[in-house]
């Protein structure tokens, strides 16, 4: 019960960072990436953020695997 709480205390703390950081963010770029999708036709807009979903993939993976160790 105590690591599920830790867990959801955890992803609590990254939540609101992300939501402090994310103006910072897309004023560096992030977000608009070479290889994120947006598609635009009357009536419809798509926007699929790959590549800036990779890299947040890839960083995040880096911080939990130096705090694993």
């Amino acid at each position: 019960m105590r690591e599920l709480a830790r867990v959801l205390v955890v992803a609590g703390i990254a939540l609101v960072a992300a939501g402090l950081l994310l103006p910072l963010l897309s004023r560096v770029g992030l977000g608009r990436l070479p290889g994120d999708f947006s598609i635009r036709r009357p009536g419809f807009s798509l926007y699929f953020p790959l590549a800036t979903s990779l890299l947040i993939s890839l960083l995040l993976s880096l911080i939990l695997w130096f705090f694993r160790r």
